[in-house]
């Protein structure tokens, strides 16, 4: 990507501009200390971070409505704070906590919100491309008018399912948006490497499935293709996909060194491309807010993010007999007949 363009007026009020910087600061120093419980030993497993794709989920978050569903792959903390789950509860989760969203059973990968209509979380590549486009076809069945949003990455645009969904949501026209979140490395191998196009958003043509590529560095561009996906779904269009180029600043996983690419590189993207910051120049630039008030909003963050760490330490293990519960949606009394 290109060095940023000096900072243009931005195309939402100050108070929105704020919002959007405060919901992505809120995930980035959540990540780095998620990242810090897990080198202390407190977060086992697998911990995948999402910092510097912050801008993806934050602009999407503000073209949806409620009502509008989401779901997405392991990478998912910043999805589960952008709709507005509890700090508290994702933490408590992720170290295994009874205070969790799953009771401490699940981590990461296992989450999920009915309130928040979060659907996960999920840790098998490419497993909730068909899922996403199951909840929308439920709500097509209602007629509700809301949307899914079904996340995956540019590794996850290669897998089999993935056009097998496309296909099927293209024929049904169900109210999906596919987001590719185009971090460039997928697990560990560049998208030069790995996939035969330049532009993943085109294999949705073969389909009939308009889309478009969008600066995922940008929190307003975001929202802009966001709103423009959304009203295409709404109106019965069927499935939209936007390709989001992103870019995430530390490895695949807290156990990755991202040898595969330059501490440069990364560098330049941070120091150039950086999201948050684009959106404290514009509230600087604007006279939206001052220095004192922007580090009055990270004052804040850090003490929500420190509380949750206190939180998950505080929250007891999951009792023994806990391991039994929530297996099944609901039981079946003895004696019922089940409609076969």
């Amino acid at each position: 990507m290109a060095a940023r363009k000096p900072a243009a007026k931005p195309n939402v009020s100050p108070d929105e501009l704020r919002q959007y910087y405060r919901d992505m600061l809120l995930i980035r120093r959540f990540e780095e200390k998620a990242g810090q419980l897990y080198g202390m030993g407190l977060i086992g497993g697998f911990c995948h971070l999402y910092i510097g794709q912050e801008a993806v989920v934050v602009g999407l978050e503000a073209a949806a409505e409620e009502g509008d569903k989401r779901v997405t792959s392991y990478r998912d903390h910043g999805h589960m704070l952008a709709c507005g789950m509890d700090p508290n509860g994702v933490m408590a989760e992720l170290t295994g906590r009874e205070g969790g969203y799953s009771k401490g059973k699940g981590g990461s990968m296992h989450m999920f919100s009915r309130e928040k209509h979060f659907y996960g979380g999920h840790g098998i590549v490419g497993a909730q491309v068909p899922l996403g486009a199951g909840l929308a076809f439920a709500d097509q069945y209602l007629d509700n008018k809301r949307v899914t949003f079904t996340y995956f990455g540019d590794g996850a645009a290669n897998q089999g399912q993935v056009y097998e969904t496309f296909n099927m949501a293209s024929i049904w026209k169900l109210p999906v948006v596919f987001v590719i979140e185009n971090n460039q490395y997928a697990m560990g191998t560049s998208q030069k490497r790995s996939t035969s196009t330049e532009d993943i958003y085109t294999r949705g043509a073969p389909f009939g499935i308009p889309g478009e590529l969008v600066d995922g560095m940008d929190v307003l561009a975001v929202k802009a293709a966001g709103e423009k996906a959304v009203a295409h779904c709404r109106e019965g269009k069927g499935p939209y996909i936007l390709e989001i180029k992103t870019y995430r600043y530390r490895g695949h996983s807290m156990s990755d060194p991202a040898k595969y690419r330059t501490r440069e590189e990364v560098q330049k993207m941070r120091e150039e491309r950086d999201a948050i910051q684009h959106v404290r120049d514009l509230l600087l630039q604007g006279k939206h807010a001052t220095e004192d008030d922007l580090k009055a909003i990270d004052k804040e963050i850090k003490d929500i993010v420190n509380a949750s760490a206190e939180f998950a330490k505080e929250s007891p293990e999951p009792a023994l007999d806990e391991l039994w519960t929530d297996i099944y949606a609901s039981e079946v009394p003895q004696g019922d007949a089940i409609d076969a």
